[in-house]
């Protein structure tokens, strides 16, 4: 029996960092949640009214656990390991909101890219496969640089830029290493020029909120440092929002979130890399919060069959602004103490600070997207407004790290 299951929950898929918010905002509904994550120490947990220590790519496990226990709605975060579960479950339990089950090949970068060219959308090579020495092959047909990555990553894990062909090998097996279960290796030409981020939120079949951001990296990385609201012209701004429309049809998303990786080219031309048919990570929802629109409310409410599309309408500064915070250290290290954190606070613009690390955590070097151990988060009138209080809260607020080994 499942008595001891909070009655008409809302079963949430995943309790990292990123979903945070989701737990936060059932909580501020009077909705109790379930969180579903196989990490005892998973950062959301705390806020949950109730946790099954399962991994939320086990379908079969999850409903077992529930037994005759039925969610009022499913939603998930930023994590692409739910969204098979996220759409069995609802077809299991018969929720408001079934997560699309055509969205699953956002998952497959390949496939993906085959969706791409199918609406159109195209412009630069790529190859992929599992077998290591056919993409070898394929590759150095292609124009380098390369990205390798693979084809079922997230989070910039596994992902090289190749400049060499001498050098495929040992990208291509660094990219199988974080392959999930396929173990397929994509290679794609890497496009030079502005990269974008697109974050939607449709409804009947049409972009109700279309939010464009400048990314900033890590180093030379893939890994994102900052996010901004891009400022673009509007007939390049209406472009961009035609085409991710058309991606999202093609994926079967009617209504919900979707993001994409976009690069401007020189030629001023947009070309998509890759999908990601859920809320977007690194924070976004909560660059988005910065200036009224509140794509978490819009989800839960969606998840749940009321409507959502209040949600989606700036109220607030027309610009915002976010910085993740990472380890400075190349080696892995334990926090001692966060510095400067009421002074930023302070900083008119800044909206929301999150802590994700506390003192005596380990903190590894911030080469991929979940070892952010912190965000800033600002807005403003204008974009060069919120970049200045970003920028003069990101010099107050410091984490003091002691690299592994000294004393």
């Amino acid at each position: 029996m499942s008595e001891h299951w909070p009655h008409g929950a809302l079963l949430v898929l995943g309790a990292s960092e990123e979903q945070i918010a989701l737990y936060q905002e059932a909580r501020r509904r009077g909705i109790p949640t379930i969180a579903v994550d196989v990490r005892p120490d998973a950062p959301a947990l705390p806020f949950a009214d109730a946790a099954l220590k399962i991994s939320t790519r086990n379908t079969g496990a999850i409903a077992d656990a529930l037994g005759d226990a039925r969610p009022a709605g499913i939603v998930g975060g930023a994590s692409d390991a739910a969204l098979a579960s996220w759409h069995a479950l609802g077809l299991r339990y018969g929720t408001p909101y079934v997560y699309p089950r055509g969205a699953l090949a956002a998952g497959d970068k390949a496939a993906f890219h085959a969706i791409a060219t199918s609406c159109g959308i195209t412009g630069y090579g790529w190859t992929a496969s599992d077998e290591p020495d056919k993409v070898v092959a394929e590759a150095t047909r292609l124009r380098f640089p390369l990205v390798i990555k693979p084809a079922d990553g997230s989070g910039s894990k596994g992902v090289t830029r190749v400049a060499r062909s001498e050098d495929l090998h040992a990208a291509i097996a660094h990219a199988r290493s974080y392959s999930t279960a396929q173990k397929t290796v994509i290679a794609e030409e890497f496009i030079q020029g502005r990269p974008l981020a697109v974050e939607v939120f449709m409804r009947d079949g049409r972009a109700l909120m279309t939010c464009i951001k400048d990314k900033d990296f890590v180093g030379q990385t893939f890994v994102v440092r900052r996010l901004r609201t891009a400022q673009l012209a509007p007939a390049a701004h209406h472009q961009l929002e035609a085409t991710v429309e058309r991606l999202c049809r093609a994926l079967g998303i009617a209504n919900g979130p979707a993001n994409f990786d976009v690069v401007l080219g020189a030629d001023g031309q947009p070309q998509v890399i890759e999908a990601n048919a859920r809320l977007g990570g690194d924070g976004v929802p909560r660059l988005l919060a910065a200036y009224g629109v509140d794509v978490v409310r819009a989800l839960i409410a969606l998840a749940l069959g009321e409507p959502f599309g209040d949600h989606l309408t700036p109220t607030r500064a027309a610009h915002a602004a976010l910085e993740l915070i990472g380890s400075p250290h190349a080696t892995e290290g334990e926090l001692i103490t966060w510095e400067g954190v009421a002074d930023a606070r302070s900083i008119p613009g800044i909206t929301d600070i999150e802590l994700y690390a506390k003192p005596g955590d380990l903190v590894r070097p911030h080469d991929q997207s979940g070892h952010k151990i912190g965000l800033l988060v600002a807005a403003g009138p204008s974009g060069a407004d919120a970049l200045t209080a970003l920028d003069t809260a990101s010099a107050l607020l410091r984490p003091v790290i002691r690299p592994k080994g000294e004393s």
